[in-house]
């Protein structure tokens, strides 16, 4: 069966800083589509985050790019397997230069946490027990 992917491409203001940043999360960078433009950092099998320089970034759109620490045009949310794991890539970010933002959400059956990269871009880590999505 054909699973489909998703590749979030997102402009960095320094590359070699943000693919530190991303492997100091347990992340890997596939250097087959890597260069001194772009970083390709694997979040999953299906999921792909594409960092690029913004004068490359800038090649694939007319539009003006936002600046991520002052504005807010995509929040990026990931799934966790448990609230540990969501504790542990917040921490992680955290102490890897990234930024706590928003608060905590604990719904019980759902619990979440967010920071931002080292850009401004918002990641948001969401656990949900499978026991109330079945429900």
């Amino acid at each position: 069966m054909y699973q489909q992917m998703i590749f979030v491409n997102l402009p960095v203001n320094d590359l070699d800083a943000s693919k530190k940043f991303f492997t100091e999360l347990g992340y890997t960078i596939n250097p087959q589509f890597s260069d001194e433009n772009a970083a390709s950092v694997v979040i999953s099998d299906t999921i792909v985050a594409m960092l690029l320089t913004k004068p490359f970034y800038a090649t694939f759109t007319t539009k003006e790019i936002a600046d991520a620490t002052t504005t807010s045009e995509v929040l990026v949310c990931l799934s966790a397997e448990s609230r540990e794991k969501v504790d542990e890539l917040v921490d992680g970010a955290i102490a890897a230069g990234g930024k706590a933002t928003g608060r905590t959400q604990d719904h019980g059956f759902m619990y979440g946490r967010a920071f931002d990269d080292l850009d401004g871009h918002t990641w948001e880590i969401m656990w949900m027990d499978p026991a109330a999505v079945q429900s």
